[in-house]
């Protein structure tokens, strides 16, 4: 008997048995991905100490994982629909743990940047299979249970990335956090081959690769222009970038709405239901990457936890997505998803409401009431909202369903890293800026405006030339500008995602009404938005 699982499961004339263990698989195959960006923002000071990263550097560390991520993602998809959704997730984990092997070797700026890009590859491959084989070997009937463990898993795994990096950093270098992926990766591999069963679509027509190309090329230049304008200056590159992204955006609608067959029918954005669903995700992720942005850094630098401690600080948020999640499969099928989102998205600008109540004084439990009510919303949500657009794509475009799931998230946290620290970087330079005066050299206040990190480097300076009362001094401006600048960035991202709340109140219809998408008489999705 073969250890391979090798019989199709469109070949199946009942659902397959071991579909929980594959979903386990999946589930695991997510967390990586996820925790790779997440575990980073806990080992960023390890590695700029011990490579000499600038602030341009280090953000490029970060982010040149998310521009392949977020780009590649919907051919990727498509890619795995017509040849092979397993083949993709294997092949993914096989690219993303040879890149996280590089990371871990490479001891320039140049050599992390091209290794967290070839992860930035595997993740592209991986996340829509996920999700596109989660809905080929699971039933209608249990496909909504499943995708409440799929999202539950991603909540999870924002906590677990700070968590499980620092935990290898106490006694470890910053090169841990890239190998703890290879073990994962290699039995997610083993265990996709023996549990998953294979899956592509039934029928499926050549694929549009120019469509697909274009969509490359728009999504890659919005994400490069999100990083790069807010960080870097609006210069040529952005302004570049920003033009690149509006002319391939109009001939990437262009094309899919004159080809016959499509790498993505975008009429389904017409659709309230679908277009609602979309957006939030998107402004969901928005709200929680930025928050998660600011807040591990509170943690750190102003109430002075290790990355081990801050990750344990962060577990409040996971354990509330997993509540969140169990409630809306009790939730949904009895209110509808339009309720449920809703409440969702409530919960989350309540959360960041509170954040706003954040200054000098405040210690860590001033922000475990933010952390539950956020996770919460996120299991509210997200559930609902994957589960209706993966239900608006036929059996033969899962994996461009999953695509367009991921790109929403990750197109959202972007932005919300991008705008939401935007907003704190100005904010904290402008407090620190009133709070210390004329009292600083010039030279000496533009780099503690850099960030808090810099803002506290600049104080031990003080500290050795003018004495430690004048250090302490500084860092309590420090601390103060920055709890400052997160209650003022809290509120903004509070704004932007309570107007987000009222916009997808329209568009999500009501329960009982369709929304779905028309498509190909002899291609019908299983079911319709009905908010079910």
């Amino acid at each position: 008997m073969s250890l391979v699982m090798k019989r199709p499961v469109e070949q199946m004339d009942r659902p397959y048995a071991r579909r929980w263990w594959a979903l386990l698989v999946l589930c695991l195959s997510l967390l990586i991905i996820v925790m790779a960006n997440t575990a980073l923002t806990v080992a960023a000071p390890d590695m700029t100490k011990d490579l000499g990263l600038t602030s341009s550097d280090l953000q490029w560390v970060i982010d040149g994982y998310t521009v392949p991520y977020a780009a590649l993602m919907l051919l990727l998809g498509a890619i795995g629909d017509k040849y092979s959704r397993r083949g993709a997730l294997v092949l993914g984990l096989l690219v993303f743990g040879a890149g996280a092997v590089a990371g871990s070797l490479v001891d320039s700026s140049a050599g992390v940047i091209t290794a967290r890009a070839v992860m930035g590859v595997g993740a592209a491959m991986i996340m829509p299979a996920t999700l596109s084989l989660l809905a080929a070997t699971f039933p209608r009937a249990e496909r909504a249970k499943a995708i409440v463990l799929w999202t539950a898993t991603a909540g999870l795994a924002i906590a677990a990335g700070p968590l499980v990096a620092g935990a290898l950093l106490e006694k470890h270098g910053w090169a841990s956090t890239f190998l703890i992926n290879v073990p994962i990766a290699a039995l997610a591999i083993v265990g996709t081959l023996v549990l998953v069963p294979p899956s592509k679509a039934a029928h499926h027509d050549r694929i549009d690769y120019t469509g697909g190309l274009l969509s490359v090329v728009w999504i890659g230049s919005l994400v490069y222009m999100i990083i790069q304008g807010p960080h870097f200056g609006w210069g040529a590159e952005a302004i570049t970038a920003a033009v690149v992204a509006g002319v391939g955006l109009v001939l990437f609608v262009v094309r899919e709405l004159r080809h016959p067959r499509p790498v993505l029918d975008v009429r389904r954005f017409a659709h309230r239901g679908f277009a609602g669903a979309n957006l939030a995700v998107a402004l969901f992720f928005l709200a929680v990457f930025g928050a998660f942005y600011y807040l591990t850094q509170h943690l750190q630098f102003v109430l002075g936890y290790n990355p081990f401690e801050t990750g344990v600080r962060m577990l409040p948020l996971a354990g509330a997505v997993f509540v969140g999640s169990a409630l809306t499969g009790f939730l949904t099928p009895r209110l509808g998803m339009k309720v449920t989102v809703t409440a969702g998205m409530v919960g989350g600008t309540a959360a960041l409401a509170l954040l706003t109540r954040i200054e000098t004084g405040s210690a860590y439990g001033d922000f475990v009431l933010p952390l539950v009510i956020l996770g919460l919303a996120i299991g509210l949500a997200l559930s609902p909202c994957t589960d209706a657009i993966m239900g608006a794509f036929p059996e033969s475009e899962l994996g461009v369903g999953g695509a367009v799931n991921d790109t929403s998230l990750e197109l959202g946290g972007s932005l919300g890293i991008a705008i939401l620290g935007s907003v704190l970087a100005g904010s904290y330079s402008s407090h620190l800026a009133d709070a210390v005066g004329t009292k600083l050299p010039a030279g000496a206040l533009d780099a503690a405006q850099d960030s808090v990190g810099a803002g506290l480097a600049v104080a031990q300076q003080v500290g050795v030339q003018a004495g430690p009362q004048q250090a302490q001094a500084l860092v309590d401006a420090v601390n103060g500008a920055f709890s400052d600048a997160v209650a003022h960035t809290s509120l903004v991202g509070a704004v932007i995602l309570g107007v987000g709340t009222v916009l997808v109140a329209v568009l999500l219809p009501r329960r009982g009404r369709a929304a779905e998408p028309q498509v190909a008489a002899e291609e019908e999705p299983e079911h319709a938005l009905t908010g079910r």
